[in-house]
């Protein structure tokens, strides 16, 4: 597959899309787009469970999207889970059998992460405005709200309500009342009660829609002539009253030529658009076709330029908590010269894991913002549900792990709550963090000497030049600690 090739799978609530790009000039260029609607939310069950035939539609559209993806490599290919995922009880059941299917790792990112690329996918789809631009994503199960200026998100939230979850609540056997869609009003009205002031006085030169819910609409009442482009607040009123008329779902598909998965939950997204129109005062707004996989595209292209959000998010991190800067390089740059020799015995690729152990040795001390006792502890639940742009909920919880276990106590089970494919990486990356951690105890800006690691095994072995130990017993005496902690992990180090 040709390095210029560049893939992205949206696994959405209500429609798994798939678009596979070319780069041209900075740009990419479609080569395949597909698109299936699972309606993966309404299989989750009242315990938050996804049912054994929503897995089954969900696999056997994945299988199809699979054939595709057969020889696109890992570092050019993203997939992405959305909020069916983040919700599912099960999720962990399901991800195993997805990537069986696909053969490619699936990552499960945050509302907040989703927003950011929803935003991403959309400026890149239309024209440049001056100004603030509102941006509105409605898929199955949330709604993203973004104000952006240019390509930077300034403010995000996403809203646990969409075509499909609002459907199920309010109309669920397919009968459209005057009562039912009261009802489905306040409810939107209820979810956006808490961020509707912040919005408005944030204030927006321009909105735009995306997503398959607001394109439906926006082709109804172009059909029906209310609206030449776009959609105007007015033609969501005179869509409201046609809905009434209509009374049923299987009717909606009949009216408006409509595919029958998507009449069954094009109530609830119109209802969610409606009301967020009304609520924010949005007279009218543009559509988009760029969204969550437009952004995805983009900003692996950004990884794969060394333009890494990920970094970007860390450097934030470091200087809005005014963290020890030359610490945390100090304790990076050594924990990366371990790794580099340990990569071959301990089979660690380029780029496995290395960016995590990379970020984790600089965020390692992020706990003392709230106590030096157990900052540890205090940092992993920092870096676990924090909202950190461009990470994805898997990313966030190795971090947090690392940092969880760079100190002190070190069970032999630390690593037992990640997936198996992960846990034996995370051992063996933290036992190198928690060596540069430990090496550089002293806060020393003189340079470590040349440093030579070898492992076998769960056996470790560091060198130092002749002598130097003797003229730094302080060093001496925690690797004599950090041994102890190590040998209850099942890990042997020597040094001398």
């Amino acid at each position: 597959m040709p390095a210029d090739v560049v893939a992205a799978i949206d696994l959405g609530s209500n429609s798994f899309h798939m678009i596979v790009a070319r780069m041209v000039n900075g740009h990419f260029q479609i080569l395949d787009r597909l698109r299936e609607m699972v309606q993966f939310a309404a299989g989750l069950d009242s315990k938050n469970r996804l049912s054994e035939e929503s897995q089954r539609r969900a696999l056997d559209c994945l299988a199809r999207f699979g054939q595709r993806l057969r020889h696109i490599p890992p570092e050019q290919l993203r997939i992405v889970g959305t909020n069916t995922l983040r919700l599912a009880r099960n999720s962990a059941e399901f991800l195993a059998r997805a990537e069986a299917v696909l053969g490619h790792t699936v990552e499960i990112i945050s509302g907040h992460e989703e927003a950011r690329l929803i935003y991403l996918g959309v400026v890149h789809s239309v024209a440049d405005v001056p100004g603030r631009r509102l941006v509105v994503d409605i898929g199955g199960g949330s709604t993203e709200l973004i104000v952006g200026e240019k390509f930077e998100s300034l403010h995000l939230t996403s809203l646990k309500m969409g075509c499909v979850s609002l459907s199920r609540a309010c109309f669920d056997d397919g009968r459209i009342t005057e009562a039912r869609m009261r009802e489905a009003e306040l409810l939107v009205r209820l979810k956006l009660e808490p961020v509707t002031i912040e919005f408005q006085e944030l204030g927006w030169q321009v909105v735009t829609g995306a997503s398959g819910t607001i394109k439906a609409i926006q082709e109804v009442v172009k059909r029906e002539g209310w609206c030449r482009e776009g959609i105007g607040l007015e033609a969501l009123r005179r869509l409201r009253t046609a809905l009434l008329e209509v009374g049923n779902t299987t009717a909606i598909a009949t009216r408006w030529a409509l595919e029958p998965a998507r009449a069954r939950v094009f109530t609830g997204g119109f209802m969610v658009l409606h009301g967020l129109c009304e609520t924010l005062g949005l007279d009218r707004m543009e559509v988009s076709e760029g969204a969550l996989r437009e952004g995805v595209i983009y900003d692996l292209l950004g990884r794969i330029r060394h333009e890494d959000v990920r970094d970007r998010t860390i450097a934030a991190v470091i200087g809005r908590y005014n963290l020890d800067k030359a610490q945390a390089e100090r304790v990076s740059a050594t924990a990366l010269v371990l790794v580099d020799q340990a990569r071959d015995q301990w089979s660690l690729a380029v780029g496995g894991g290395e960016r995590i152990l990379e970020w984790a040795a600089r965020l390692h001390e992020i706990g003392m913002l709230l106590s030096y006792h157990y900052y540890h502890r205090h940092g992993a639940y920092i870096l676990e549900y924090a909202d950190l742009p461009g990470f994805s909920r898997g990313d966030q919880t190795l971090l947090a792990a690392l940092v969880r276990r760079h100190r002190r106590g070190f069970p032999s089970d630390a690593f037992d709550h990640l997936p198996k494919d992960m846990a034996l990486l995370a051992r063996r990356l933290c036992v190198l963090l928690r060596l540069a951690v430990v090496l550089h105890r002293g806060r020393s800006r003189q340079s470590l000497p040349l440093l030579r690691l070898g492992v076998h095994q769960q056996r470790l072995d560091l060198r130092f030049p002749a002598g130097w130990l003797d003229e730094h017993p302080l060093t001496r005496a925690d690797l004599e600690m950090e041994a102890g902690y190590l040998r209850k992990a099942g890990f042997r180090l020597e040094f001398g």
